[in-house]
């Protein structure tokens, strides 16, 4: 799966939409109602780094599969949006994979 482009942004995507997902449902609730927070910045900074690898592992899938500019924003967008990787997995990659 980690030999294509589109097997990397899978994993990566995947990683990613986790870590918002404990950042927004866990970390950030520790953090406000409970006054813990230490595992904003450990989760945050898990965060923005699979952020990054996500965006640049779509921008390699476009340009390898040449992906319309449509195709390639509506990735990006889904990266800022809680279960939009997940979404991006079943709606955009499944059909190239």
């Amino acid at each position: 799966m980690l030999k294509t482009a589109i097997g990397r942004l899978r994993i990566i995507g995947l990683f990613e939409g986790i870590s918002f997902l404990v950042l927004l449902l866990i970390a950030m609730p520790l953090k406000y109602w409970a006054d813990i927070p230490e595992p904003v910045s450990i989760v945050g900074m898990l965060h923005g780094v699979l952020f990054v690898l996500y965006i640049l592992a779509v921008i390699h899938v476009t340009i390898v599969h040449r992906w319309s500019f449509v195709k390639f924003l509506l990735a990006c967008v889904a990266s800022v949006l809680p279960f939009g990787p997940f979404i991006v997995d079943k709606k955009l990659l499944r059909d190239e994979a």
